[in-house]
C-alpha cells in the first residue's frame, strides 16, 4: 500500500486550492488503481495510446489530463474522454481538438503553453504569440474548446532563483490576462520544483515519482 501511503501524505501538505495531478505515464493499472482507491481521480499522462488503453480499462469517473505534447493526428483517439489538455501552443491544434470534440458533442478545457524555459526542447508560446491567439476572432468561433488557464515548464537545473525567475515570469502573465479571459488555472510545477510553484502562485502541480516511485522506463 506504499503508493496509497505516498498520496495520503502528501496531499495532507497541500494547500486546499492547488489541484494535483498523479503523473501516471509508465504507471500500470494496477498501481493507478491504488491511487485511485485513496479517492483521488486526477492522473496525467503524456501518451495518447497509453492514456486510452487505460480509459477503457479504469473507471469512467477518473478526470483524465494530457499533459505531453500532442500531435495533431492524435486528438480524435482523446477526445471522447480527455479532461484537460495542457500542452496547446497553436491555433492550428485548437482548431483539430475543437473539430473533435465536436463529434462527441464536447467542450474540451484547455491549457495554453507558454515557453518559459531556455532550453530549446521545451515547447510552448512566446508571451506575444499567446496574447495574439487569446485576441483571435478565430478562437472566438471554436464553440468545443475552452481556453481555462495557462501551463508553463521551468528549464531543468539546480539555480532556484532561475526557475523562481521563470515562475514569476508566467504567473505576472496569467495575472495580466486572467480577467479579461475568464482564466483559473496556472499548471506549473512538477516533482523536482513543485514548491516554488506553488510559492509563486501555481494551483496545479504535475507530480509521479513522489507518489509511484521511481519511473518506469519499458
Amino acid at each position: 500500500m506504499k503508493i496509497a501511503e505516498n498520496i495520503h501524505r502528501f496531499k495532507g501538505t497541500l494547500p486546499g486550492h492547488v489541484t494535483l495531478v498523479a503523473v501516471s505515464k509508465t504507471k500500470s493499472v494496477e498501481e493507478i488503481m491504488e491511487a485511485y482507491h485513496t479517492g483521488h481521480k486526477i492522473f496525467g499522462e503524456n501518451k495518447i495510446q497509453e492514456m486510452v488503453s487505460k480509459w477503457e480499462a479504469m473507471p469512467k469517473d477518473i478526470e483524465w489530463h494530457m499533459i505531453g505534447h500532442v500531435q495533431t493526428n492524435k486528438v480524435k483517439y482523446m477526445a471522447e474522454f480527455v479532461s484537460l489538455i495542457h500542452a496547446v501552443d497553436s491555433l492550428k491544434l485548437l482548431k483539430e481538438i475543437n473539430k473533435q470534440a465536436a463529434k462527441h458533442n464536447r467542450v474540451i478545457d484547455c491549457l495554453l503553453q507558454i515557453k518559459i524555459a531556455e532550453e530549446d526542447s521545451k515547447y510552448g508560446l512566446s508571451e506575444e504569440a499567446a496574447e495574439s491567439l487569446l485576441q483571435m476572432d478565430e478562437l472566438r468561433e471554436l464553440e468545443h474548446v475552452k481556453i481555462v488557464g495557462l501551463m508553463g515548464m521551468a528549464t531543468f537545473t539546480d539555480n532556484e532563483m532561475q526557475i523562481s525567475e521563470e515562475f514569476n515570469t508566467l504567473k505576472n502573465f496569467y495575472d495580466k490576462h486572467k480577467a479579461a479571459y475568464q482564466l483559473h488555472t496556472l499548471s506549473m510545477g512538477m516533482s523536482g520544483d513543485y514548491s516554488l510553484a506553488m510559492a509563486h502562485g501555481s494551483n496545479m502541480i504535475r507530480v509521479g515519482s513522489a507518489l509511484f516511485g521511481a519511473r518506469n522506463y519499458s
